[in-house]
């Protein structure tokens, strides 16, 4: 059973960084797309970016790209999102997400596998 436990959220001010990151267990991740959405309350979850574990191959939404990086480490199974340039709107609860397959997609019930989320809160 796969286990995700998130980390490295917070609150910073707009224009500041933060990187969270998401230690993975219990499965074997070579074939596996892994990635993060985001949700605010009343909305429904967003698509923020996901990365290939076997080829490193990334992804992102347009609203992040360029201030997001997405990256893992193969040996620690640990996933991170690296947000720079951190704008109010960036403001939810951040999921990391694993797909067992390498297609990508941005439908959240094609991800199989959920972590509890990490609050991350720009103040402007």
């Amino acid at each position: 059973q796969v286990q995700l436990v998130e980390s490295g959220g917070g609150l910073v001010q707009a224009g500041g960084s933060l990187r969270p990151s998401c230690a993975a267990s219990g499965g074997t991740f070579n074939w596996y797309l892994m990635g993060w959405f985001r949700q605010v309350p009343g909305k429904e979850r967003e698509f923020v970016a996901a990365i290939n574990w076997s080829s490193g191959s990334t992804y992102y939404a347009d609203s992040v790209k360029g201030r997001f990086t997405i990256s893992r480490d193969n040996a620690k199974n640990t996933l991170f999102l690296q947000m720079n340039s951190l704008k109010a709107q960036d403001t939810a609860v951040y999921y990391c997400v694993v797909r067992p397959t390498p297609v990508l997609t941005a439908h959240p019930s094609d991800y199989h596998y959920w972590g509890q989320g990490t609050q991350v809160t720009v103040s402007s």
